[in-house]
């Protein structure tokens, strides 16, 4: 994909993992308050759409989705998976119908391979599947009126192709693991609009008149970290489970069924734990280090009568997966740790070389359990007194 024009404006520094689009323009902090109070628009032209259409279109995604798509009304937005036979996280989609067709956002590596995935999928139902990622772009803004701004909405059907961010408030279908009080959720307003790509284009010279303020994929991922917000390309790796990213809370409607992956969501979340969870690091910031994902998470524990010059024993509990700095919180990150990692062990990640301290916020709680109380069976053979 290739660069987009957001890069040709005043300030513009590739993002070093997403070249294709700007990183910052010069000042992160400042972008992330603009988009913080949704006056600012974030170039996502590095993410991938696919199109489904046709009358079966909806039946047929929500037969293999984690979501509802079944009474998916015009201009309503979902997030849905698509989960493996054990329940492992294949593709994360952003879904809205305009009364034609799904619009999914994902990754933008991920397009094609999903796209080929459900075109194999498709038997004699009537529905076509198509990579639309050559002709359309994703913009995001915490708000309509940033977008408005820049650009108009797209609607080829008539309905806009806005896709409202579900994460703000858990749904009433879903399961939340981490606390209600306090949920940072609460801030993020994240709206994300399809437009034709040549419409970026026109909204970087409406940034370029002042008609409209922009912010860096930087200052998007600081604001996504604060607010607990997994994402595919960052949080998921070949054994994550939705559970372990409280990802219940607004990908999966537990009131459906008959989907693959079905019968490892109900198990764990009715009879089971997580196997592992999300959290939320405060990093010491002394050292000006900012771990990058995949570095390794220890936490020490000390013996409670330790020798002479002993040190203290250290054991790998788990791996970075996001990281920022964040314009209120300082250095942040997210990590996935192990279940049984305690809340209050002293968390040190290695990063460079150097010992960076971590302090722990709970996201999935380290005693999440079953949703559902099995009664004990009295063991054959035993008599009651």
């Amino acid at each position: 994909m290739t660069g987009s024009p957001f890069l040709a404006l005043a300030g513009a520094v590739a993002a070093e993992t997403a070249p294709a689009v700007a990183g910052h323009y010069g000042n992160p902090m400042v972008e992330q308050r603009r988009l913080e109070r949704g006056e600012a628009i974030v170039d996502l032209s590095d993410r991938g759409v696919v199109t489904v259409t046709g009358p079966d279109r909806l039946s047929w995604l929500h037969s293999m989705a984690s979501q509802s798509f079944d009474r998916l009304q015009p201009g309503e937005g979902i997030e849905a998976l698509l989960l493996d036979a054990a329940g492992h996280i294949d593709h994360a989609v952003h879904a809205v119908d305009d009364g034609e067709t799904v619009w999914l956002v994902v990754e933008g590596d991920e397009a094609a391979p999903l796209a080929a995935w459900l075109d194999r999928m498709r038997f004699m139902l009537r529905v076509e599947v198509a990579d639309r990622s050559a002709e359309t772009a994703v913009l995001a803004a915490m708000s309509t009126a940033a977008l408005d701004a820049a650009v108009a909405p797209y609607a080829p059907a008539g309905v806009a192709l806005d896709w409202v961010d579900p994460w703000a408030s858990p749904r009433p279908v879903g399961h939340q693991y981490a606390a209600e009080a306090g949920h940072p959720a609460s801030d993020w307003h994240l709206v994300e609009r399809i437009v034709p790509r040549t419409a970026l284009s026109d909204a970087a010279a409406a940034v370029a008149a002042g008609r409209a303020a922009v912010a860096g994929s930087l200052a998007l991922e600081a604001l996504r970290i604060a607010a607990w917000r997994p994402r595919l390309a960052s949080e998921v790796d070949e054994k994550t489970i939705p559970h372990e990213l409280d990802w219940l809370r607004s990908a999966v409607d537990l009131g459906k069924g008959c989907y693959k992956g079905q019968e490892t969501v109900a198990k764990v979340l009715n009879l089971g734990r997580p196997p592992r969870r999300l959290v939320l690091l405060h990093l010491d910031g002394s050292d000006t280090v900012l771990p990058a994902p995949g570095d390794e998470v220890v936490g020490e524990k000390v013996r409670p009568e330790p020798a002479a010059g002993e040190e203290p024993e250290r054991k790998v509990v788990g791996r970075i997966t996001s990281s920022a700095m964040h314009h209120e919180l300082g250095p942040i990150a997210l990590a996935v740790v192990k279940r049984a990692v305690p809340a209050d062990l002293p968390l040190i990640v290695l990063s460079h070389g150097i010992d960076v301290a971590a302090a722990q916020v709970e996201i999935v709680p380290s005693g999440a359990g079953a949703a559902v109380e099995v009664p004990r069976l009295p063991r054959l053979g035993v008599r009651k007194p």
